[in-house]
C-alpha cells in the first residue's frame, strides 16, 4: 500500500510539475529584468521571422544541397550524442563565463554549404539536440531559446555574407564548387562578430556594471570558438569534394573534447567552490611564479594576509550557509579592490591571501590597499534570503598582516612567516586593523593605530 501511495504522489507531482511548465505565468523568463526580456524576446523573433521568410520563398536546397543539410544535421547529432558525457562533465566543472560546445563546427558548415534559412533550421536541430541531452537540467528554455536564436542569426549572417562575397568573383570565386578561402574568412568573421555580439549584449542589458571581459569572455575560449569555426571550414571543402569525409571530422573534434575538458578540470581543481578564488596550492604556486619574475623597476610587492574577525559567531548564530554567504561577499570584495594582475586565494576557513604585484607607489601604496580592503569589509553587508524574511549581516572586520617584499630578498615562505606574524599583532593589538612588515632587513611588524569599529551585527527588517 506505501509503495502504491508513493508512486501515486510522484505521479501527482509529476502532473503539476508539467501544467506549471504550460502556465507561462511560472516562466523563469519572468523573473528576470523586463529589458532583458524585451531583447531576449526581439532577438528569438528576429530569428524566427527571418528563417520563416526564406523557407517560404524560393532557392531552398535541392540535390546535393538537401543532401548536405541531412548529412551535416545526421552528423552533428551524431556528434553530440558521441561527446555527450564529456560535454556534461564540461558542464558541470565550467566555472562560469561564455561556454564554448564545439558545434560552430556544423553550424559554419551549414553557413558555407546551405541557404541562410535551412543553414538556420540546421543550427537549431543541432543545438536543440544538445540542450536536450546534456544541459536541459540546468538550462532555463528561456537561455537555451536565446542561445538558439543566436546561433541561427549567426549562422543566417555568414551564409549571406558568404553568398555575397561568392556573387562578387575575383579572389572571392571558388574552383569546382569548392569556397574560396577569401569567402571563407569573410563567413568566419560574420559569423562569430554576430554571435559575440547578441550574447555581449544581452550580458549588458542584464549587468550594466558588467566589465569588457565578462561580456566578451575569456582569450580561450575565444580561441576554442574561432577553432571550431576554422574547423567548419575545412568540414565545408571536404563536404563540397566528398561527402563521406564529414566522418573524418568526428576524431578530431572528440579529441578537442577532451583536451578543452583536461582544462576545464585544472581550473577547477585550482579554483575554491565556496569563493571563486584560487585554492591555496594554486596561489602558492602562481605566487611564486610571479615572484620568480621580479626585476628591477618591477615596483614593490607584498604579500597580505586576511582574517575575518570573529567568524565562528556567524556560523554559530546563523548557520553555515549564511557563513558561505558572508565568505563570498568577502571574496567579491577583495577581487573588486585589487587589479587583475593580483591574486587572491583562499588559505581556508575564514582567512584569505592577496599578492600585490608591481605597485609604483612604494610601500605606503601597498599598505594603502590594505586599509582600503579592510574599510570595505567594515563596510559590507550581506543581504540573505530566509523563510521568515532578507537577514542583513554587517558590522563585520577583519584583521590584515602584510609583508612587503624588498628588491632581491625574501622568498614566499619568508614573506608568508612575516605576513602571518603581522597578522597576529593586529589581532593582539584589537583586531580590525592593518600591520605591514618587511621580509628582509629584520623589519619588525609595527600595528597601524586601531580604530573603533562596532562588533558584527545583524539587521532582519
Amino acid at each position: 500500500m506505501s509503495v502504491s501511495m508513493s508512486l501515486r504522489e510522484r505521479g501527482a507531482r509529476t502532473v503539476v510539475t508539467a501544467l506549471r511548465a504550460l502556465s507561462v505565468r511560472d516562466w523563469a523568463v519572468w523573473t528576470i529584468p523586463a529589458p532583458l526580456v524585451m531583447s531576449i524576446l526581439v532577438v528569438e523573433a528576429t530569428a524566427v521571422l527571418l528563417v520563416t521568410l526564406g523557407l517560404a520563398g524560393d532557392g531552398g536546397p535541392r540535390g546535393a544541397a538537401l543532401f548536405a543539410f541531412g548529412l551535416l544535421c545526421v552528423a552533428g547529432i551524431v556528434h553530440g550524442e558521441v561527446a555527450r558525457k564529456v560535454e556534461q562533465v564540461r558542464r558541470q566543472v565550467h566555472m562560469g563565463g561564455m561556454h564554448v560546445n564545439l558545434s560552430s563546427t556544423w553550424f559554419f558548415a551549414a553557413a558555407v554549404l546551405l541557404p541562410p534559412a535551412y543553414a538556420g533550421v540546421c543550427a537549431a536541430v543541432i543545438h536543440t539536440h544538445l540542450w536536450l541531452r546534456t544541459e536541459e537540467t540546468r538550462t532555463p528554455p528561456y537561455r537555451h531559446a536565446f542561445t538558439t536564436a543566436a546561433f541561427v542569426l549567426s549562422g543566417y549572417a555568414a551564409s549571406a555574407a558568404i553568398a555575397y562575397a561568392h556573387g562578387l568573383g575575383g579572389w572571392f570565386a571558388g574552383e569546382q564548387g569548392i569556397p574560396a578561402i577569401p569567402v571563407l574568412v569573410v563567413g568566419m568573421l560574420v559569423f562569430l562578430t554576430v554571435n559575440t555580439a547578441l550574447v555581449a549584449g544581452a550580458i549588458a542589458v542584464s549587468d550594466p556594471q558588467a566589465k569588457v571581459d565578462q561580456m566578451l569572455g575569456d582569450w580561450d575560449e575565444n580561441l576554442l570558438e574561432v577553432t571550431t569555426l576554422c574547423l567548419g571550414a575545412l568540414l565545408a571543402v571536404a563536404v563540397s569534394i566528398t561527402p563521406w569525409l564529414v566522418l573524418f571530422v568526428l576524431p578530431p573534434l572528440l579529441v578537442l573534447h577532451r583536451a578543452v575538458l583536461v582544462r576545464h578540470l585544472e581550473e577547477a581543481a585550482s579554483t575554491d567552490s565556496k569563493t571563486g578564488l584560487l585554492t591555496a596550492a594554486a596561489w602558492h604556486t602562481s605566487t611564486e611564479r610571479e615572484l620568480r619574475r621580479v626585476r628591477r623597476g618591477d615596483g614593490s610587492r607584498a604579500v597580505l594576509v586576511l582574517d575575518l574577525d570573529h567568524f565562528k559567531a556567524v556560523n554559530d548564530t546563523h548557520g553555515h550557509l549564511a557563513g558561505d554567504q558572508v565568505l563570498a561577499s568577502v571574496a567579491d570584495t577583495l577581487r573588486s579592490e585589487v587589479r587583475d594582475r593580483d591574486l587572491v586565494g583562499r588559505f581556508g576557513g575564514e582567512e584569505f591571501v592577496v599578492f600585490l604585484a608591481g605597485r609604483n607607489g612604494g610601500d605606503g601604496d601597498l599598505e594603502a590597499v590594505a586599509d582600503r580592503i579592510r574599510r570595505r569589509v567594515a563596510a559590507l553587508r550581506v543581504e540573505i534570503p530566509t523563510a521568515d524574511g532578507p537577514l542583513t549581516i554587517a558590522g563585520l572586520s577583519i584583521s590584515v598582516g602584510g609583508a612587503v617584499h624588498l628588491a632581491g630578498g625574501g622568498d614566499l615562505r619568508e614573506l608568508l612567516q612575516v605576513a602571518d606574524a603581522a597578522l597576529y599583532s593586529a589581532k593582539r593589538a584589537g583586531r580590525n586593523q592593518v600591520c605591514m612588515g618587511s621580509a628582509t632587513g629584520g623589519g619588525v611588524p609595527v600595528p597601524t593605530p586601531p580604530e573603533a569599529r562596532p562588533a558584527p551585527s545583524v539587521e532582519v527588517p
